[in-house]
């Protein structure tokens, strides 16, 4: 995958980890509101050099997280996996979290603007339905 689809899946899945777990599951991992969407500044500077190419697949890992964290990767895959990079910009910016750390800004303004983690945990969870 692209490292534009790899910010927006690792958004959906630190956002869904506010939601259902009250908690983040990422450690020293913050987004901020770019133009593009979401974006972690700590894994936009590991990935930059792979540009708009898919990012070499790594060996399984898995076996680092724990389980709650493996069930959140899978959910957040089979929810968001199939989507384009472009399909999931499109839905970030449709949604609370991101508008609201955009705004007063307008559409092309570079911003640093964190996406507060209540606003991902308040939204996501207003939205759950269950499984």
């Amino acid at each position: 995958m692209t490292p534009k689809k790899l910010q927006k899946l690792s958004y959906y899945f630190e956002a869904w980890s506010y939601a259902l777990l009250n908690q983040t599951l990422l450690n020293d991992t913050r987004f901020e509101a770019w133009v593009h969407g979401p974006v972690s500044p700590q894994l936009y500077d590991k990935y930059r050099e792979y540009g708009w190419n898919n990012i070499q697949q790594q060996a399984d890992n898995s076996a680092i997280f724990e389980d709650k964290a493996l069930d959140l990767l899978q959910s957040v895959w089979v929810t968001y996996g199939e989507k384009s990079a472009n399909e999931l910009e499109a839905l970030t910016h449709s949604e609370t979290p991101w508008k609201n750390a955009r705004y007063g800004l307008e559409e092309t303004e570079p911003s640093h603007n964190e996406i507060a983690d209540k606003d991902m945990h308040d939204y996501y969870l207003s939205i759950y339905i269950g499984d």
